[in-house]
């Protein structure tokens, strides 16, 4: 029980600490920090102005009448705590010190200006300026404090030694009488106190509940910033990632059928002069070559279009893409009958007709992959054959131990016996790409020479849940 008693102390010092941001730091500064000063500015010239005039005004209606005072001193009196403001977003607890100093002063020599109007609204405005704006948080707990402490000693010192009570006495005239369940002056006592309390805490409360919502809309500017940056940054890395798709598409479809128009132009122009007829056949695979590189590359970079324009106007139907359908596994026995290299194509399925419930990006990267991987063979191989043998395996478990073809895979390898051809060396971005369409499909590659001779280009594919 003692260690409960002692442990809410504590808890209470906590939380008091935590909501005054004491060990927060964050400091709150004005967004246009010229503009917030230049209008602190205004501000003291207006409060100053207001205060000067309710002294008059208040001199005039004889309110001063009692006091052996110079209006000069009335005025300066009524007016310094009103220039303090200036500093009041800059220097905020030095602010607060200046006015309640001039409170403390004015209320020994003049106490009656320090009741006029415009100058308890200053005071409010004062320590509130100290609690909103101060930037070491524990320093303006000391202050807050201090100010507080020294103004409800100031109203008991009034009420015990000062002619408050007499005075109010004689203005209300109840003289002994007892109108309600307390005595004049007991309820007069208690008056001032919780009027004074409200107006206090009001301002300190007020303050603190300000700096709170500063500080909020300062963390959700931040985070509203982080979240645009991180927009922007998918942003940049989707545009990249689209570049290196394209890039790899461009790469694919173009070397293979150059290598392909390559070869079969010399062919053709060794036999052209001593056998025209023979050239025919190389020819006509350069012109067929030529026609679907093109054919490609035209719905290749369809995909830079802006295919959505004109939907706003209601015209969806019209901006249908017409570009050709991608290839996928169906088309790489395309690929093996292609002269250059007698390649053979095999296919083995698990369970039958696997392969045509492949994805259409599975199936495209694996098109690709072989493309890639024969126009190698073409260009910097000596093999006069390779092999191609797609393998589906659509079942659960198909790889043990590899979680990721848990559901099947896809699978394509390419091999050939050859030799790498001298003065051959290419740019190494095929391989590049083919690795990258691996990764990103989560897949893996087994790419490089073989043991026995000749080079290896396998790559596999995971299945999705949907294919099982």
């Amino acid at each position: 029980m003692r260690h409960s008693t002692e442990q809410r102390p504590r808890d209470l010092a906590a939380r008091a600490a935590e909501w005054f941001g004491v060990d927060s730091g964050w400091e709150r500064v004005p967004a246009d920090p010229r503009a917030a000063y230049r209008n602190d500015i205004y501000l003291a010239v207006f409060f100053t102005a207001v205060a000067v005039l309710a002294a008059e005004l208040a001199r005039s209606f004889g309110q001063f009448e009692d006091v052996d005072q110079p209006a000069w001193l009335l005025y300066l009196l009524s007016g310094v705590a009103g220039v303090s403001l200036a500093w009041r977003r800059r220097r905020p607890l030095l602010t607060v010190c200046l006015v309640y100093a001039q409170f403390l002063a004015v209320g020994l020599t003049v106490p009656m200006v320090t009741a006029l109007a415009p100058l308890q609204v200053l005071y409010f405005v004062a320590l509130y300026t100290a609690v909103a704006w101060a930037r070491d948080r524990r320093a303006m707990l000391l202050v807050a404090g201090l100010v507080v402490l020294a103004m409800l000693a100031w109203l008991a010192w009034q009420l015990a030694v000062g002619s408050g009570i007499d005075d109010w006495l004689d203005e209300v005239g109840t003289g002994d009488r007892r109108p309600g369940l307390l005595p004049p002056v007991t309820a007069y006592v208690i008056s001032m106190w919780l009027v004074n309390l409200a107006y206090f805490s009001g301002a300190v409360v007020a303050g603190q509940l300000m700096w709170h919502a500063a500080r909020r809309r300062e963390q959700l500017a931040e985070q509203a910033a982080t979240i645009e940056r991180q927009a922007e940054e998918l942003q940049r890395q989707a545009v990249v990632a689209e570049r290196l798709r394209i890039a790899r598409e461009l790469h694919d479809v173009v070397a293979h059928h150059v290598s392909v128009i390559g070869i079969q132009a010399a062919a053709a122009r060794r036999v052209l002069t001593r056998d025209p007829a023979a050239a025919t056949a190389p020819l006509a695979t350069i012109e067929g070559a030529s026609r679907d590189a093109v054919t490609q590359m035209r719905s290749l970079l369809g995909t830079l279009r802006d295919v959505d324009r004109g939907l706003a106007g209601g015209r969806a139907s019209a901006q249908v893409d017409h570009r050709a359908p991608e290839p996928g596994l169906a088309e790489i026995t395309g690929l093996a009958d292609e002269p250059g290299v007698d390649v053979t194509y095999r296919l083995v399925e698990d369970p039958a007709g696997a392969s045509a419930e492949v994805p259409e990006t599975v199936g495209l990267s694996l098109y690709r992959t072989t493309q890639e991987a024969l126009a190698n063979v073409r260009r910097h191989s000596t093999a006069r054959g390779a092999s191609v043998v797609v393998r589906v395996e659509r079942r659960p478990g198909a790889v043990p131990g590899d979680p990721r073809f848990r559901h099947g895979f896809a699978e394509v390898e390419v091999l050939d016996d050859g030799r790498s051809r001298p003065g051959t060396s290419g740019t190494g971005l095929g391989m590049l790409g083919i690795r990258e369409r691996v990764a990103a499909h989560g897949g893996v590659a087994e790419i490089g020479p073989r043991a026995t001779g000749g080079y290896r280009v396998r790559v596999r594919l995971p299945l999705p849940e949907e294919c099982l």
